[in-house]
């Protein structure tokens, strides 16, 4: 079955098959896209490039059998890395997701804001950039270079556990790099809402400082709080660990969002491998069956 006129109802794929077994009647019945990290797909070849995956296979298969789009969220482009001796990779990157969107045809790509390569290292999670005109220019033609991949290219609100800056001066940021073209903001509302609470901020507030007109995609996540024995005087701090349902205040935010996002094309429920077992699939598909209503609600 095709998908339907955007905004479509989209699920982030995850490279676990217990996930994708447990989660085919949702993708056939209540998923209009599928969303995908593309070095989830990929393995390590003989050559010292990247080759495609039993992942890779998996997924073509679902679009196959269901004939439903795919967009590429990555999770190591670099988009704000600015080392040079990180260019070779860079370069490889891009031709492995353009020989990837033969196969998937990529509707459109994106990945999280921040440096994730740092000299030759591989870091964990994206690091906060300065907030300045020049980082601004980097992403700016960083999105751009993408775009002989796809035509349309954005980057995801990032959480960080520090900042270069005040939280609530992002969204003048964002703005500075969303000037090219068909570039977008992934508007991830689980991240809005763990930064509002790691800092202290309103979570609408930010919203309402957003270019929401850029916003092509929303993620729609949950997660955990930190184990109080991790810092001194046991103050905890949101994660965004993608191992839960979506919470209340999450929800209120897409409420909210969604009706004044007029380009929206995709909202996505996320849900990190692992983490879903025979009991939690009903409670996935009431998820994605809420996304649905809240769109249509909004429109």
């Amino acid at each position: 079955m095709a998908a339907s006129s955007p905004p479509w109802v989209g699920l982030a794929l995850m490279p676990d098959p217990v996930f994708l077994e447990l989660l085919e009647p949702a993708c056939r019945e209540d998923v209009d896209a599928f969303e995908v990290a593309p070095e989830t797909t990929w393995r390590a070849g003989d050559d010292g490039g990247w080759q495609p995956n039993g992942f890779h296979r998996a997924y073509a298969a679902l679009g196959a059998r269901t004939g439903k789009p795919f967009v590429a969220h990555a999770v190591n482009g670099n988009l704000g890395g600015a080392d040079p001796r990180d260019e070779r990779r860079q370069q490889q990157w891009l031709e492995r997701i353009a020989a990837d969107r033969a196969t998937f045809g990529y509707q459109w790509l994106t990945d999280h804001l921040g440096a994730c390569v740092l000299g030759d290292d591989a870091v964990a999670l994206p690091i906060a950039l300065p907030m300045d005109d020049t980082a601004a220019a980097l992403v700016r033609e960083r999105l751009v270079r993408w775009q002989q991949i796809a035509p349309d290219t954005g980057f995801e609100n990032s959480v960080f556990y520090f900042l270069l800056g005040d939280w609530l001066a992002e969204p003048a940021f964002f703005a500075r790099i969303l000037t090219a073209p068909r570039t977008h903001l992934l508007l991830d509302l689980h991240n809005v809402h763990t930064m509002a609470s790691n800092v202290g901020a309103d979570p609408f507030e930010y919203l309402r400082r957003l270019d929401l007109d850029r916003v092509i995609e929303i993620h729609l996540s949950g997660g955990a709080c930190s184990n109080p024995s991790w810092l001194p005087g046991g103050r905890t701090l949101r994660l965004d660990s993608h191992d839960a349902a979506v919470p209340e205040a999450v929800w209120r935010l897409f409420e909210f969002a969604a009706p004044r996002c007029r380009n929206l094309r995709m909202a996505t429920l996320e849900r990190m491998e692992g983490t879903v077992g025979p009991d939690d699939v009903a409670g996935v598909r009431g998820e994605l069956r809420r996304i649905r209503e809240v769109l249509h609600a909004g429109r």
